[in-house]
């Protein structure tokens, strides 16, 4: 998602007004803190990790050993092979009507060893079992019984959300020597000859020089934490950027109703507390890291002068909710029961129904979440301590809710033109109606409909999207609304109005919220947003085709790209590493030799359709050998990232590192991933499936994109770029995906009638048009024009 520009960001963010902030702590003693801070997690969590350490046998599992020993000790039988009479003459001796305690207390202890040794035997298998990541090389689609077979015989039956914690491997470190090899491969097809041979003089003199001795301090870190990459990612990535975070590191998500949506996310924090959330399995068999959904609820992340950090309470019962300039305290529970969707609908109505006006520089007190982290560090000091219980109440409610007073989605009318509205409220909105620094906001619109904003340090997308999708589902298909509209329950009267929270703000921090208000409104309009669905085929038809669906975009990317600005440049998909403990992403770096062979191929008219289509199903496999070399932790830019922060703490200038981390991801791209697709039937209940989600460009000239697969017949596109920018625009950008996604459909037998229908559309055959060509001869912006659903 956003991590992209964060990623570019990052060696900024080791700068403070352009000089370099060193490191002062000794690198030994950050790799020490890294594995306390590991331990302190574990250690926060130990009801939890009492659970989850007897997984996969249950508490019941001891009683049934204890009572089998007891029974065959009653029967004359020792099935301790005489250790539990030594255990006796090790027990004092109390004499009288308590000596068969001995007995009992020996079998006690006997059975509690012998059913540890028996847990601790399974976790061992279970991990080394998960450590094996052979599967991943199997054929697309495919999967030996006798993997799926071993899973299932030592995961057990019931697991619980974080079951399989203590038993995820941990994220290996690769070789130094392959990964600079990988990215010496990567970068071939953008780079010129003499920028290339520059480039591996460079890697060639680290690898001699730098690269054993930072690759022993990442193998220490790797054996002492948890994991060896992803504390340092989050902190020097998220928590250690000053940029602000509307746009650069925030993303969106949509959805296409409201009403029961505040009750389901409560609902599902519930179920979250109680570990009633299944773990995600990977291909229905391979558990992924459930660490990252701790933070969901009750977070915030606090600005600091130089670093960030991120608050979690354990519980909060309250929600804050932001209408027309005004700040409210809304409780969720009464009586330690959950608020109904009803009364929830009641106190929002009480919100809606309050004349009371916006005190001033209130209405804009949000827009300093969108500042620079550095500046709004400075003014919450002021602002903790002039109105420190508003603010708690803010920082400490469950989540943020934003009760728009416009409405926004998609229209009949003008579907484009609503969806990019749609788009850039919930990515920017107008600067100061979001708490952007919330672990995410809720954004209802006047009319109904309603999304996501989402802060990106705390977790990944695909833990917020399992969570909003059963936010959806739970909103139409299980709460449901009466006849009238309203949501099913009762009123209750004697509920407590909402509490308004009350700003006492000091003079010296009203000229700061103008300047962050007006530096939001710039970020905000000059980001170009263009969404559109592209119904033509999607993921059914790619899999009659015997491929990926996520190479089959990513390649269709890469042409769609090269069309529109005419040159090859880096990529950046991010892939999951969660099949670790702790694990968060990987860069798949898109831009092959492969890709780019096969986009020139289209590109030339002497080339015949058989010989693209062969071309490209070797870009495809080129793309999901990365692919899955990064899930499996043999990805180049994390390993890359980790040897650099080494480098900073030993203070060792690295040229090779450097040059490696000022490069520019001209196109980011992200696919948001639909897990749980049981919950939802897309065929007959379309609008209420949610439409994904997007993010900000990383370089001030390049593009985000980002794309969900709905159903099996349509892929929806995200696009954003900086209106700012002259060789960029989302709109031609997206006429060219669409192009792409066609003339590679077309390679296919299966594939022809696409274009056929395409074409009586009454639009041109995109095949050897080049969309640089057209631009440079000053072609006007196209609008989007596609089939809707």
């Amino acid at each position: 998602m956003a991590e992209a520009h964060q990623a570019v960001g990052f060696r900024t963010s080791l700068t403070s007004d352009g000089a370099e902030v060193e490191l002062s702590a000794p690198v030994l003693q950050e790799i020490y803190l890294s594995g306390l801070r590991s331990w302190k997690r574990h250690l926060s969590r130990f009801w939890n990790d009492f659970l989850t350490g007897v997984f996969p046998a249950s508490p019941l599992s001891w009683l049934f050993l204890f009572s089998a020993i007891q029974l065959a000790w009653f029967l004359q039988l020792d099935p301790s092979l005489g250790l539990m009479e030594k255990i006796k003459e090790l027990l004092p001796d109390w004499g009288g009507q308590h000596h068969g305690l001995r007995g009992v207390l020996a079998a006690a202890l006997f059975a509690s060893c012998l059913w540890g040794t028996l847990i601790f035997t399974l976790h061992v298998a279970l991990r080394l079992l998960l450590s094996y990541h052979g599967w991943l090389l199997e054929p697309h689609g495919a999967m030996s019984s006798p993997t799926k077979a071993l899973v299932r015989i030592f995961s057990g039956r019931h697991p619980m959300l974080f079951s399989y914690q203590r038993s995820l491997p941990r994220q290996p470190v690769p070789s130094v020597q392959d990964t600079v090899r990988k990215y010496l491969e990567s970068v071939r097809p953008v780079l010129s000859d003499e920028d290339f041979d520059w480039t591996a003089v460079l890697a060639q003199e680290f690898l001699r020089l730098q690269a054993s001795l930072l690759q022993w301090y990442l193998r220490l870190k790797s054996w002492w934490a948890s994991n060896y990459v992803s504390d340092w990612w989050e902190e020097f990535v998220y928590l250690r950027s000053r940029n602000p975070l509307m746009v650069n590191s925030n993303y969106y998500m949509m959805a296409a109703r409201a009403g029961n949506a505040v009750h389901a996310l409560l609902l599902y924090r519930h179920r979250l507390n109680r570990q009633e959330i299944p773990p995600t399995l990977l291909m229905g068999m391979r558990p992924l890291c459930s660490a990252q959904y701790e933070n969901i609820f009750n977070t915030t992340r606090i600005p600091g002068v130089q670093k960030d950090y991120i608050r979690h309470l354990h519980d909060s019962q309250h929600v804050a909710v932001f209408h027309r300039g005004r700040f409210f305290r809304v409780g969720t529970h009464s009586r330690n029961s959950l608020l109904s969707p009803r009364a929830l609908e009641q106190q929002f109505q009480r919100i809606l129904d309050d004349p009371s006006p916006a005190c001033p520089h209130e209405e804009h007190l949000a827009a300093l979440t969108a500042a620079p982290r550095g500046t709004w560090a400075q003014v919450r000091r002021s602002l903790k301590t002039q109105a420190a219980e508003a603010l708690e109440a803010v920082e400490g409610a469950a989540f943020f809710v934003s009760l728009d007073a416009e409405p926004a989605g998609l229209t009949r009318e003008d579907p484009a033109a609503s969806l990019d509205a749609y788009a850039h409220a919930l990515l920017a909105g107008r600067g100061h109606d979001r708490w952007f620094d919330k672990s995410f906001t809720l954004i209802v619109f006047s009319n109904g409909k309603l999304g996501l904003s989402v802060e990106h340090s705390w977790a990944d997308c695909p833990i917020s999207g399992h969570m909003w999708e059963f936010t959806l589902a739970t909103e139409c298909f299980q709460l449901g609304y009466s006849t009238d509209g309203h949501c099913k329950g009762h009123l209750d009267p004697t509920l407590p109005r909402p509490q308004r929270l009350q700003w006492d703000l000091p003079d010296q921090i009203h000229s700061s919220i103008s300047l962050a208000l007006r530096g939001a409104k710039i970020l905000s309009e000059n980001v170009d947003c263009h969404v559109f669905p592209f119904s033509l085929f999607g993921k059914s038809f790619i899999r009659r085709c015997h491929l990926s669906s996520d190479s089959f975009i990513q390649i269709a990317l890469q042409l769609a790209h090269f069309r529109d600005r005419g040159q090859f440049c880096l990529t950046y998909e991010s892939a999951m590493t969660r099949l670790f403990l702790e694990g968060r992403t990987e860069t798949v770096r898109s831009c092959t030799r492969e890709a780019c062979n096969f986009v020139r191929a289209m590109e030339d008219k002497e080339k015949t359709d058989p010989q693209c289509l062969a071309l490209f199903r070797v870009a495809v496999d080129k793309h999901q050998a990365l692919l899955k070399a990064a899930m499996s932790g043999q990805g180049v830019d994390r390993h890359l990232f980790a040897l650099y922060v080494v480098s900073r703490f030993l203070h060792l200038q690295s040229p090779f590192l450097t040059q490696v981390h000022s490069e520019q991801w001209q196109l980011s791209t992200s696919q948001i991933p639909v897990q749980q697709m049981h919950l939802f039937d897309v065929h007959n209940y379309p609008d209420y499936v949610s439409s994904g989600g997007g993010f900000g460009p990383a370089d001030d000239h390049g593009y985000g994109v980002s794309y969900i697969f709905m159903g099996d017949d349509m892929i929806t596109f995200h696009i954003s770029s900086k209106k700012s920018s002259t060789k960029t625009d989302s709109h031609r950008l997206g006429q060219h995906i669409e192009d792409a996604l066609l003339d590679v459909a077309s390679l296919f037998q299966a594939g022809q009638h696409f274009k056929r229908r395409f074409r009586g559309s009454g639009k041109e055959d995109s095949r050897h048009r080049c969309g640089f060509l057209s631009r440079q001869t000053g072609a006007s912006k196209t609008s989007m024009t596609s089939t809707y659903f």
